[in-house]
């Protein structure tokens, strides 16, 4: 099937309230929407990193700028039969890192191809999921009680499980004070790679809280020292920004850096990397579960279809389309039910972009043509 045109829009949507990490507050979120056309067929994605480098180094400009000066104008006026075509184009195989940009054409690819099959996105990757369990993210908070606050309004909603954002200060005390209030409650924290091994003290107080896991305490860059921690805690340690693709995954699981990992389809180019990387985990006794960068609607669709997949066996950070915004851009928005989400059954990623609110949030486009 031949891509006769690829648009890009870079988005601005406001958040319904800000939050906070370890690294940054966000008010808003701007991405880059990757949208593949032939006569009948259109396939969306979303390029899904921060405006700023402090979760990982791309941001929403170098992926504009990699994608428009790179990659879009040799993959245009090109055949795709299947999304491994990509992988065939010199031009996109020459880019190297950059796997957000990457990731916002491939995603498109995927629903065009899921299209062009008259199948779900979910069917074309072997999914075999109906319906996947929800977790939510909680921002840094002032407060305990503040959080606790929270805890409640997200628990009353069916949400499965709860990530908290901690960094040096709002840690130990803070989870101390969930556990107590919900003693069994899964609980993860997320420290987006603030602390250090000066720290193991505090993460060996951390494992009387029985936490489902700690998510990349150190380093973004690091697999070494988290091997190191890890022998020291029994909390089990997650690995996000140390995980770009399926090398690093190898890596981490022969060190025993981690005894789970987060796949976001960002982070690692894409949904070819993030199945490598399910099955080596898979075959290696290691659940995997699927983190957010707070997605629209399009991104939110990819999110729950490789969520699907069987072993992603811990609910991910796939929340319902109002958690974070007032409203979103694809038709129908996305429904926590007692903490569960149901896979899309239609074509492709089984949601219709609303096309007015795309065109309300716009901050700039292009238009590629073969």
């Amino acid at each position: 099937m031949k891509i006769k045109e690829i648009e890009l829009r870079h988005l601005s949507i406001p958040l319904k309230e800000p939050f906070r990490t370890s690294t940054e507050i966000k008010d808003h979120i701007e991405h880059v929407l990757v949208i593949v056309k032939n006569d009948d067929i259109i396939g969306y994605g979303e390029s899904t990193c921060n405006q700023t480098p402090y979760y990982i180094n791309e941001t929403t400009e170098t992926a504009w700028h990699i994608l428009s000066k790179f990659i879009v104008p040799h993959v245009v006026a090109t055949n795709i039969e299947k999304p491994e075509d990509l992988l065939n184009n010199k031009f996109y195989k020459a880019v190297r890192g950059n796997n957000f940009a990457k990731a916002g054409i491939e995603l498109a690819i995927w629903d065009f191809v899921s299209k062009v099959n008259g199948v779900s996105l979910s069917k074309q990757i072997g999914g075999s999921k109906k319906t996947i369990e929800s977790g939510v993210s909680i921002g840094i908070q002032d407060s305990v009680d503040l959080l606790l606050e929270k805890i409640e309004v997200f628990l009353e909603q069916g949400y499965k499980r709860i990530k908290m954002k901690i960094k040096p200060g709002f840690d130990y005390d803070f989870l101390k004070e969930v556990r107590k209030r919900f003693p069994n409650l899964p609980i993860m924290a997320d420290a987006n790679s603030a602390f250090n091994l000066s720290h193991v003290d505090l993460f060996k107080k951390i494992d009387e809280l029985n936490l489902m896991m700690i998510e990349q305490p150190l380093s973004y860059s690091d697999i070494f020292d988290h091997a190191k921690l890890q022998k020291e805690i029994k909390t089990p340690i997650c690995l996000d920004e140390s995980i770009h693709n399926v090398e690093d995954a190898k890596q981490a699981i022969e060190l025993g850096s981690c005894k789970i990992i987060n796949i976001k389809l960002g982070r690692v180019g894409g949904i070819m990397e993030a199945i490598k990387i399910h099955d080596l985990c898979k075959e290696n006794d290691i659940p995997v579960w699927c983190g957010g960068m707070h997605e629209y609607g399009i991104g939110r669709a990819h999110n729950v279809a490789i969520n699907s997949l069987d072993n992603f066996k811990l609910p991910g950070d796939v929340s319902g389309s109002d958690k974070y915004y007032h409203e979103d851009i694809v038709d129908p928005e996305f429904i926590i039910n007692d903490g569960i989400m149901e896979v899309p059954k239609g074509l492709g990623i089984g949601v219709q972009p609303k096309m007015d609110l795309i065109d309300k949030y716009t901050v700039k486009r292009l238009n590629f043509k073969g």
